[in-house]
């Protein structure tokens, strides 16, 4: 699968088969994901490094000023969106280190799978706490049945609903089903009609970019919305502030 250019794979790849990564316990899970820009998990700019670039001249201030901006407008702007409703918020899984799967591993067995570090539950955790926060309820929480965004959903929102159609996809090359694509597009095209309310669906990367032509880093969020026979849209990104 050709990835987009707004793909951004860390350490924490997602996809069944392959050979690195090593099988954690069931619902081991990582740290609060810092919100950003381009890069990968261990380099992408934070406010503090933006701020902290900004004290060294005027330039670089002026830019960390313009990052801090850019990043209250997403947030503001995807927090309207979910209020609004006809949305999904499709999740990449919280961080879980590693490059695919572990040979072996089987669904339903999360001894076998790559799973969250404690980076990672902690992430997910400040996930629901950001949604609590602004008393932001989803309709419906839906999961890949792979242990990783299991747990990322019920860390930060409790018990989801196991959707195979989210799942990673195997196979060489990486691709989603056409079947699952089908009912990707036709479940987000229901949500969409539905206003003053929202789901979340926690997935994959490859899930993100077969479904979009987009991704993001571990523990962030594509808003989407999907209405008649068009493409799903990216109305906004969300991720949780640094």
């Amino acid at each position: 699968m050709a990835m987009p250019s707004s793909l951004r794979p860390d350490t924490d790849t997602d996809a069944a088969g392959g050979t690195a990564g090593t099988a954690g316990t069931a619902g081991t899970a990582g740290t609060a994901g810092t919100a950003g820009t381009a890069g990968t998990e261990g380099t992408r700019l934070t406010r503090r490094t933006l701020l902290g670039r900004g004290a060294a001249g005027t330039v670089g201030g002026a830019l960390g000023v313009a990052a801090l901006q850019s990043w209250a407008a997403q947030e503001a702007g995807a927090e309207a969106l979910l209020r609004q409703g006809g949305v999904v918020a499709l999740f990449r899984h919280a961080l879980a280190p590693g490059t695919f799967d572990p040979p072996g591993f089987r669904l339903g067995d999360c001894g076998t799978q790559r799973n969250l570090n404690d980076e990672g539950r902690a992430q997910a955790r400040r996930i629901g706490e950001w949604f609590q926060a602004r008393q932001l309820q989803p309709a419906k929480v839906l999961s890949s049945p792979w242990c990783r965004c299991i747990d990322t959903a019920t860390l930060a929102f409790g018990a989801p609903q196991v959707w195979a159609p989210l799942g990673s996809p195997r196979g060489y090359p990486e691709t989603t089903g056409a079947a699952h694509l089908r009912a990707l597009r036709d479940a987000l095209a229901a949500a969409s009609a539905r206003s003053g309310q929202f789901e979340v669906w926690v997935s994959h990367m490859f899930v993100q970019a077969d479904l979009t032509q987009d991704s993001t880093s571990s523990g962030e969020a594509l808003i989407l919305r999907q209405q008649g026979g068009t493409a799903p849209q990216v109305l906004a990104r969300w991720a949780l502030p640094s």
